[in-house]
């Protein structure tokens, strides 16, 4: 009898030391939100404003597609280098919408921030979609140059190559995307500028038209341009039902419902899915649309609610359905490179569906059992709380956020001495050297959540390894929700 006793007591010592590794409070949360926002300022193209509070950037990319007689300056570098990649610009500007939407309320003084961050972003996107008819701008700069040099985003000097789709060369899914940012951040301006949210809204529609009239995949002809970088590995039929689930929120006009009615089968509805990301938008779809069911009984949205489900059984351990993999510490495992993409998107689902559930009553059936809202906010608080530094490196996964966290960022900017502290010009290949220095990054790309640790909860704090510690927009857009709901917890 004495292994038991002493797995007992085994198992209430890890309770006890996780209780008290856990002991985040709702000014912990408030803080790491705030950070999360900051971030985007370190990500920002353009000409800076006065109240730009990461000082340590510069102005840059202020001439982005005027060589093709157009205004591409603006928006957000997506990771660690200098290229405009309009599809992940497009869901970060998604998912920093549907977090203002959901979790707006809870945002308190950072609400203000929020919006800016995604204003930055839709401002972008508007020059995009409005420059030339029947078309959409995609990207600025050639990646495979940009990746041959390490250089700061001031110092550019790499090619600032302009592609766009367009109804002979169509790109159904990063223009269904954009309609489905501009629609959902149309709501969030909605009270407090209706004129831009007008703008917004009109202009979605316009894109999700062209998105749907001219289909087709942007990869497919724009190949070694997006690909491997952000090629549509899921096609272009799950974005125009993303797409048009927005257009339906944003606008409630019945034409869309008609939409999503007809063309739902051949979209995916009918197929459980389990991963949500930048490329792949069926999971997010389900829930978004479950919200008509749970809320208005909507009968043709049932089969949503019905497949939410499923998704949520497959991420709770001991539930008929489950079949993800987590780490021996509990963090969700789903892939080598960038993995902290899938966590936050996967806890942001989570809280948002259990919002859902928990306003109308609701649980997620798992076979012959249930599941509670309750336990989705638990298995959601895990993986937030993993990230910022209850987990067995005890290393906060958020620049700047905790007592340890990465030095050794996959970042260019972050990593090459501010243009304030070296004003002379740092070019192309001089740069690397500081890609493969030991010293810490200069200057902290503060709220950066990083591609994180392995399926063994191992982490080389090494800037050379971009699987690990590269940050992007798209793994921090999903994790401002999240944070919002538990800054909001007391």
């Amino acid at each position: 009898m004495a292994a038991p006793i002493t797995m007992l007591i085994l198992c209430t010592s890890f309770l006890s030391l996780s209780l008290l590794s856990t002991a985040f409070t709702s000014r912990d949360y408030a803080d790491a939100l705030e950070k999360s926002i900051l971030f985007f300022e370190g990500q920002r193209s353009g000409p800076l404003p006065s109240n730009q509070r990461l000082k340590w950037r510069g102005n840059s990319g202020l001439s982005d597609g005027a060589s093709y007689h157009v205004d591409l300056v603006g928006g957000y570098y997506d990771a660690g280098d200098n290229v405009k990649f309009g599809l992940p610009m497009a869901f970060t500007t998604t998912m920093l919408a549907w977090s203002v939407i959901e979790f707006g309320g809870s945002m308190h003084s950072q609400i203000g921030n929020a919006k800016t961050a995604l204003r930055w972003a839709t401002d972008y996107l508007l020059k995009a979609a409005t420059a030339t008819p029947d078309s959409l701008y995609v990207q600025v700069g050639d990646p495979n140059m940009d990746h041959k040099c390490w250089e700061r985003p001031e110092d550019m000097d790499t090619p600032r190559n302009v592609y766009k789709v367009s109804a002979q060369n169509p790109g159904s899914d990063v223009a269904g995307e954009t309609a489905a940012a501009l629609a959902a951040a149309s709501i969030v301006f909605k009270d407090s500028d209706p004129s831009y949210s007008a703008k917004l809204l009109q202009t979605a529609k316009n894109v999700f038209d062209f998105a749907d009239k001219y289909r087709g995949s942007y990869s497919d002809f724009l190949n070694s341009v997006v690909c491997p970088f952000y090629c549509s590995y899921s096609g272009y039929q799950d974005e125009l039902l993303w797409g048009a689930s927005w257009m339906h929120r944003a606008t409630q006009d019945s034409s869309y419902l008609s939409y999503i009615q007809s063309n739902g089968h051949t979209m995916g509805s009918d197929n459980d899915d389990f991963s949500f990301s930048w490329d792949d938008k069926r999971a997010g779809t389900k829930v978004l649309l479950s919200k008509d069911f749970l809320e208005k009984s909507t009968s043709e949205f049932q089969l949503y609610k019905s497949h939410s489900d499923n998704y949520i059984c497959s991420l709770i351990p001991g539930s008929s359905g489950f079949q993800a993999q987590y780490t021996p510490g509990g963090l969700l495992y789903k892939a080598s490179e960038s993995n902290l993409q899938y966590v936050t998107t996967t806890t942001f689902l989570l809280l948002t569906y259990a919002k859902y559930l928990s306003t109308n009553g609701g649980v997620v059936t798992c076979g012959t059992s249930t599941v509670t809202a309750e336990s989705l906010i638990a298995q959601a608080k895990k993986q937030v709380d993993y990230i910022l530094g209850d987990n067995p490196a005890k290393m906060s996964y958020m620049v700047g956020f905790g007592e340890r966290y990465p030095q050794h960022v996959h970042h260019r900017g972050s990593s090459v001495p501010s243009i304030k502290a070296h004003p002379d010009r740092i070019n192309c290949n001089n740069g690397f050297q500081y890609l493969y220095a030991n010293s810490p990054n200069p200057n902290v790309l503060a709220g950066a959540v990083i591609g994180g640790p392995d399926s063994k909860d191992n982490f080389a704090d090494d800037r050379n390894n971009y699987q690990q510690s590269e940050p992007a927009t798209y793994i921090n857009a999903p994790f401002v929700g999240a944070l919002a709901f538990f800054s909001g917890k007391a």
